[in-house]
C-alpha cells in the first residue's frame, strides 16, 4: 500500500514552538544586560528597584528573576550589599542546584563519569601555561598544611577545587564544567569518602603525583595516576554500597 502524499498546494505542518515566558524574556534581557555592558565577574549590577525600572516590572518580579539566575550561578545575590555578576552567564553546562541527596548507585555513576573524563583532562594540563600550574602548586600547598591539622571541612573543599583546576587546565571549556558540575553534586558525599577513605595523607600523596606528572610535562603518566587516584575513590564508595545492602 503507498503511502498518502499531501495534497498539492498544501503546506506540511509544522510545530508548534512554544512561546517563553515574559521570566523567560526578562530573564534573556537580564543576561544580555550583563553581556552588553561588558561587566565581569565580581562586577556590581544595578539595585533591583533600578533594574525593576529599567525593564518596566514590578521589584517582586525583578526579584524573583534574579533569584533564578544566582541559582543557575551568573549573579550572586548578597544581603545588604547588592547584586553581583559571577561566571555562571557563561557556562555551557549547569548543575542541578537542587540535587537533594545522591544515592550511593548515583556516587558510583559520578564517579565513572569522572574515571571517563578527569585523567585526559589531566593528560591535556601537561601542556598547560606555567601559571596555570603553580596554582594548582599552590592549592596542594594549602591542602598539606590542612592535612597536618586535621581540618577535614577546608582540606575536602581544596582538595575538590585541585581537581576543578586540572580540568580547566585541560583547555576543554565544556569538559572542564562537565567536572565543574559533576563536583558540585558531590560536595556532601565527599566528606562521607574522606572518612572512610581515612588515610589523608595517602589521598594526598597521589594528588601531589599527579601534579608533578603534570609539571614535568608528561602527559601519560598524569592520566595513569589520576586514572589510579579515581579508582581507588571509587573502590571506597563500592564497599560501602555494598556494605549497606548486606
Amino acid at each position: 500500500m503507498s503511502e498518502a502524499t499531501p495534497r498539492a498546494g498544501r503546506a506540511p505542518a509544522r510545530a508548534v514552538q512554544p512561546r517563553p515566558s515574559g521570566s523567560d524574556l526578562l530573564t534573556e534581557q537580564v543576561v544580555e544586560l550583563i553581556d552588553r555592558d561588558r561587566l565581569q565577574p565580581g562586577d556590581r549590577l544595578p539595585t533591583v528597584q533600578a533594574l525593576a525600572d529599567r525593564f518596566a516590572v514590578a521589584a517582586p518580579t525583578m526579584r524573583e528573576v534574579l533569584r533564578r539566575l544566582q541559582a543557575i550561578g551568573v549573579v550572586e545575590m548578597r544581603h545588604g550589599s547588592g547584586v553581583y555578576v559571577r561566571d555562571g552567564g557563561r557556562r555551557v553546562v549547569l548543575p542541578n542546584p537542587y540535587p537533594g541527596r545522591l544515592k550511593h548507585e548515583t556516587i558510583l555513576d559520578l564517579l565513572d563519569a569522572r574515571i571517563l573524563i578527569e585523567p585526559h583532562l589531566a593528560h591535556l594540563a601537561a601542556r598547560a601555561g606555567a601559571e596555570e600550574v603553580e596554582e594548582l602548586a599552590g592549592l596542594l600547598a594549602r591542602a598539606g598544611e590542612l592535612v597536618e591539622v586535621g581540618e577535614d571541612a577546608e582540606l575536602s573543599a581544596t582538595n575538590l577545587d585541585f581537581h576543578r583546576g586540572v580540568a580547566r587546565c585541560g583547555g576543554n571549556v565544556v569538559l572542564a564544567q562537565v567536572i565543574d558540575s559533576l563536583l558540585d553534586l558531590y560536595v556532601a558525599e565527599q566528606m562521607e569518602v574522606m572518612r572512610l577513605f581515612a588515610d589523608r595523607l595517602h589521598d594526598h600523596e597521589e594528588h601531589v603525583a599527579i601534579l608533578e606528572a603534570i609539571q614535568a610535562g608528561d602527559g601519560s603518566l598524569a592520566a595513569e595516576r589520576m586514572q589510579h587516584h579515581l579508582a581507588g575513590v571509587r573502590s571506597v564508595v563500592a564497599e560501602r554500597v555494598d556494605a549497606d545492602e548486606s
